[in-house]
């Protein structure tokens, strides 16, 4: 009796293809969510921001309104459209803080090993500590309601984390030859790091970033929720949310829309990451095959 080996020849070949299905897939979501953000810098079905108390809770199509309007009569789709400008918005300032200050931390950690490294670790560590969302909302709480609090916020309590993934990735780059090179012709450890350490380890930080956006993302929405985030009358993804609570049972889609807005663009980042992540490290490609 024989016995029948599965082929597995084209099993790279679909590894692949899944990959590329990630990336094009989350690419095409954010293509999507970054379009529509132009878009309503110039036009919108209705301004977003009038209040309309002829036409509350209106039902989809109904007088031209595509998706309906809220309990102030405003329209629910050029909310929507308006709040991808706030998202993306804090998503870009936070993450570029936390990119701005972390790099340099963790690359300082990483280059000057003992006391130095385990002080600016353990500083970190306790930050790290609070849940983000929580340090955002003392933050805020702190200072005054606000995007640009929330934005400042959310960027400070992601310094901790992008500092942990540059100290981890750039410790093994310190030790390879090519820095051992530079070294013995009297280069600095700032000058190094900028120079050898860091080129070497962008991949890391590029997914990274990905996942880092989709969190501010996600922060943003919790803070505007509990109303310490975007401030009417701009609008906002979780505000909006906060808004439909009450008629969540009478109309669910005040509270769909919305949160499909943001669990699309969450996923969006999710695959650009995953996709971005298989391409630039070849350490995957060598596991699979």
């Amino acid at each position: 009796m024989s016995i029948t080996v599965p082929d597995q020849t084209d099993q790279p070949g679909r590894s692949r293809q899944w990959r590329r299905a990630n990336f094009v897939a989350g690419l095409s979501i954010l293509s999507v969510v970054v379009a529509t953000a132009i878009l309503s810098f110039f036009w919108t079905p209705f301004d977003p921001t009038r209040v309309d108390s002829s036409k509350p809770l209106l039902s989809m199509g109904q007088q031209g309104h595509l998706l309906g309007t809220d309990q102030f009569g405003r329209d629910l789709l050029s909310q929507i459209m308006v709040g991808s400008q706030t998202a993306l918005f804090v998503g870009i300032l936070a993450v570029s803080i936390a990119i701005v200050i972390g790099i340099p931390i963790g690359g300082f950690a990483a280059a000057h090993r003992g006391l130095v490294e385990d002080v600016v670790m353990r500083i970190s560590d306790v930050i790290y500590a609070f849940p983000p969302v929580l340090l955002a909302i003392l933050l805020v709480a702190a200072v005054s309601p606000g995007t640009g609090s929330a934005m400042i916020a959310i960027g400070i309590a992601y310094i901790p984390i992008v500092a942990r993934v540059t100290r981890g990735a750039s410790l093994s780059i310190f030790e390879r030859d090519f820095v051992a090179a530079a070294r013995s012709y009297g280069r600095g450890q700032t000058f190094i790091f900028f120079r050898h350490v860091l080129p070497n380890i962008l991949s890391v930080l590029i997914v990274q970033m990905t996942v880092l956006f989709s969190l501010a993302i996600l922060a943003e929405a919790a803070l505007s929720f509990l109303g310490i985030g975007t401030q009417p009358p701009t609008p906002s993804w979780g505000r909006s949310l906060r808004d439909a609570q009450t008629f969540v049972q009478l109309t669910p889609r005040l509270a769909i829309w919305p949160g499909l807005a943001i669990a699309l663009t969450v996923l969006g980042f999710n695959l650009l990451g995953d996709g971005v992540r298989d391409a630039l490290d070849p350490k995957l490609e060598v596991d699979r095959l």
